[in-house]
């Protein structure tokens, strides 16, 4: 009989993890990979750790974004598939711009991609994704701004296209709050989206990702509401996913979101420690594992994360696997 569980972690090196379900039910991931993007492919969320990458990108030599390539997420945009990455050229945080790529199809591993551009962002930045709302293309992505006691925080644009923005790009959450400037840097990168219950989500991740409090936070908006009205926006205090030091897990963090086979359950996926920073020096690189687990939500209609499982402890599979 199959087992009914697996443990994590899925992916024993993989940061920055992206999952998403196909229409036809099966699912693609991607990890930061450094000099190239590859995809996943699995008909079963759990299996995603278990197939071989298939690289379907890498980038000219010596390019202007041919160094640091981190965080490719694929998305399916009125029809067509895309997927967004941070790369550089090598130098510093100045040089660091979203990149877009176009499939040539519809066969995310077989078929052609295409390099469409750097986003046009009115600062240099990372960690880019879409959000297509009432008829609406937004860009969301982790910016390096001008504020003097931080490294990145969110900022939102509108869109006329998959890799063009339009009007200005506005400040929706900034790291003001201790719990965001772990690590020696105040950062907010990461957005990610969940709907549900007439909101919309933005989970982001908070503090430098090398520390153990590296985390997960939250602030929402109303779905009728301007996505471009940042008083709108209202932030949660404190972490909503954050280190379990009991299990051993640390620094939690740069998440997506999917559901399980049969729709019944929202699962998220997150990279993490398995080691406290107190015993082994980190830095960016260091290797982080794609950890996945159930969530459910709250009376109020918020979700309920809960806490990062650890290493080895059986999970029970999704539901419809």
């Amino acid at each position: 009989m199959e087992r009914c569980t697996f443990s994590n972690p899925i992916l024993s090196n993989g940061a920055d993890p992206w999952v998403i379900r196909h229409p036809d039910g099966s699912y693609y991931m991607s990890v930061t990979l450094g000099d190239r993007i590859a995809l996943w492919h699995s008909q079963t969320l759990t299996g995603l750790g278990q197939v071989h990458p298939k690289t379907v990108w890498v980038p000219e030599p010596d390019g202007p974004f041919s160094w640091n390539l981190w965080a490719p997420e694929l998305h399916n945009i009125e029809g067509r598939w895309y997927i967004y990455y941070t790369a550089n050229d090598g130098g510093g945080d100045d040089t660091r711009r979203i990149c877009v790529l176009e499939l040539q199809g519809d066969d995310p591993l077989n078929g052609e991609w295409c390099f469409k551009g750097a986003v046009n962002t009115e600062v240099p930045g990372l960690d880019g994704t879409v959000l297509q709302h009432q008829g609406e293309l937004y860009f969301f992505y982790s910016g390096y701004g001008n504020f003097p006691d931080y490294g990145s925080a969110i900022y939102a644009a509108r869109m006329t296209n998959p890799w063009t923005l339009t009007g200005p790009n506005v400040l929706i959450s900034a790291p003001t709050e201790p719990w965001e400037k772990q690590g020696g840097m105040a950062i907010n990168e990461g957005p990610v989206f969940l709907r549900r219950n007439g909101w919309i989500f933005l989970i982001f991740s908070a503090s430098a990702t090398w520390s153990d409090d590296y985390c997960l936070g939250m602030t929402r908006i109303p779905e009728s509401a301007d996505l471009l009205d940042a008083n709108s926006w209202i932030k949660q205090d404190g972490p909503v996913f954050a280190k379990h030091p009991s299990a051993g897990v640390y620094a939690p963090g740069h998440n997506s979101f999917t559901v399980s086979p049969d729709g019944s359950e929202d699962w998220i996926v997150y990279h993490a420690y398995d080691y406290s920073e107190t015993e082994q020096p980190r830095s960016a690189g260091s290797l982080r594992s794609t950890r996945i687990q159930s969530f459910g939500w709250k009376a109020n209609g918020l979700p309920d994360f809960g806490v990062p499982t650890g290493v080895g402890v059986p999970v029970s599979r999704p539901a419809g696997e």
